[in-house]
């Protein structure tokens, strides 16, 4: 599971998720890549199945680039714990994700097992997401 070793504040406010992301926006590493086309987190937990989810059907031929990192760590308090007393205790950690971020990147297989791949991964995502190559992500950053 994708955590951060060490964090300076380990509680943080939720922030917003306005806009387009500003920059990993470009298939850089693979030929494929999955874009996401809403804002929302991804929990550290659903990175790990899609992970899983493209490794198992690849059956560990080619590459996987994760390049979303869950570094917000997210809070709640007990169940039938009274209003006030402070924050919650840290939960877990999800990774703020905006619209146009290339979270998953696929190298080193055939086109079809690529994008199969890259949708099983997207199936196991809170979020819309589609499937682009290389060029198409840099014909959409250049746009």
């Amino acid at each position: 599971m994708l955590v951060p070793k060490r964090v300076k504040y380990r509680r943080v406010h939720r922030g917003h998720m306005r806009g387009e992301a500003k920059g990993g926006r470009t298939v850089a590493f693979g030929d494929y890549g999955l874009q996401a086309i809403e804002n929302n987190w991804i929990t550290n937990r659903q990175i790990e199945a899609a992970r899983v989810a493209m490794t198992r059907y690849m059956k560990r031929g080619g590459k996987v680039w994760i390049k979303i990192f869950p570094q917000k760590s997210y809070t709640s308090k007990g169940v039938g714990v009274r209003m006030g007393n402070g924050k919650g205790a840290p939960e877990g950690w999800v990774a703020p994700t905006k619209r146009g971020t290339i979270m998953f990147e696929v190298g080193g297989v055939n086109e079809a097992t690529a994008k199969e791949a890259l949708r099983l991964a997207m199936h196991k995502l809170p979020i819309k997401a589609k499937i682009v190559s290389k060029a198409e992500a840099a014909e959409e950053v250049s746009a």
